[in-house]
């Protein structure tokens, strides 16, 4: 058994993880492609946490709930921000 007076480390290493904007791409493209308003089911998603405002689709329900949704806020709030700063 370990000491519990010594520092612990976890690896919190995101490597072979996809990215929160590729995982978006799908699940947008997964919710277009089943005539869905991408934009109205991921913030209803965002909103409650509800899943099923994400559609199985393509496997996007999953992908989706690999992220935490301040993770899909953050990775929003940044493209918006890149994309006003950018000339």
């Amino acid at each position: 058994m370990g000491d519990i007076h010594r520092t612990q480390y976890f690896n919190t290493s995101q490597e072979g993880r996809p990215e929160a904007g590729e995982i978006l791409s799908q699940v947008y493209a997964a919710l277009r492609e089943k005539g869905y308003n991408p934009i109205s089911q991921i913030v209803g998603y965002i909103m409650s946490g509800d899943p099923t405002y994400i559609t199985s689709y393509g496997n996007a329900r999953s992908l989706i709930t690999k992220l935490e949704r301040d993770e899909i806020l953050e990775e929003l709030v940044q493209a918006y921000i890149d994309s006003r700063l950018t000339p």
